[in-house]
């Protein structure tokens, strides 16, 4: 995007960089000790956030925890108040559909256009109840646009909301 004299700055990003229904992915760098998940996750104890996705990759001496949550708003609020050092990244969410091997018809529509799956795990609970991952992928946009043509549902922060729960 050119910003300047003449530019035409109405089609300006959010602060996100993105116009589009991501699913925000917080990673908080831990100490490797005993009870250091434990103290992430009870930070959410009643707030009505939930983790909808939980994924650990630790060494020696620290850990990186990456979390999805119900609410991401409130829940990066919580993360900063509690001093933590964090990294939000988007994430593309897809329901996995129906019939044999739905992850396969997933992995295969991303090889045909080309896109590397970086990172994947479940989302533990959705409201619909249906089966689907987060997929941190490197190009975004493409992977977004070629799952939607392939007729697949993306998941979006919206559906990870549970108001129901408080």
């Amino acid at each position: 995007m050119n910003i300047g004299e003449g530019s035409d700055n109405s089609n300006l990003s959010t602060m996100r960089g993105r116009d589009f229904p991501a699913i925000r992915q917080f990673t908080v760098f831990l100490e490797n000790r005993v009870g250091q998940l434990l103290e992430v996750v009870r930070r959410f104890e009643g707030t009505g956030i939930r983790v909808v996705a939980l994924s650990i990759n630790d060494s020696a001496e620290c850990a990186f925890v990456r979390l999805v949550l119900s609410d991401c708003e409130r829940g990066r609020e919580l993360l900063e108040r509690a001093g933590l050092a964090i990294i939000e990244t988007d994430l593309l969410g897809v329901e996995l559909p129906d019939g044999p091997q739905p992850l396969l018809r997933v992995c295969t529509a991303l090889l045909a256009a080309e896109i590397n799956i970086i990172q994947a795990y479940p989302l533990l609970s959705r409201p619909t109840g249906e089966p689907a991952v987060a997929l941190m992928v490197d190009n975004i946009d493409l992977a977004m646009e070629t799952l939607n043509n392939k007729g697949f549902r993306i998941v979006t922060e919206d559906d990870l909301h549970d108001d129901t729960i408080e």
